[in-house]
């Protein structure tokens, strides 16, 4: 099967997003997570490592879904393999 150029370009541009996006809920997951004990300041009245565990984790998935659902539509109208509507 030969691949097109374009369809070269447009999975490198999926892996790229999709590595960067990965980096970003690791350091959310396991960086911030591991050290936030150390971080000892208020953030909305709580301290800050409970505030990370309990909300902030989450808000930074839904923000990498909502991020990714919207970069992949604009990919793929791009690219011309957007699905109909």
């Amino acid at each position: 099967m030969q691949v097109s150029e374009n369809h070269r370009r447009y999975w490198h541009k999926n892996l790229r997003i999709t590595a960067i996006l990965m980096a970003i809920w690791f350091v959310v997951t396991f960086v911030i997570g591991y050290f936030a004990r150390d971080l000892s300041f208020n953030f909305f009245g709580w301290p800050f490592s409970v505030w990370m565990g309990g909300q902030g984790a989450l808000v930074v998935y839904v923000a990498i879904i909502w991020y990714y659902a919207r970069y992949m539509n604009k990919l793929d109208q791009e690219h011309g393999v957007a699905e109909e509507q």
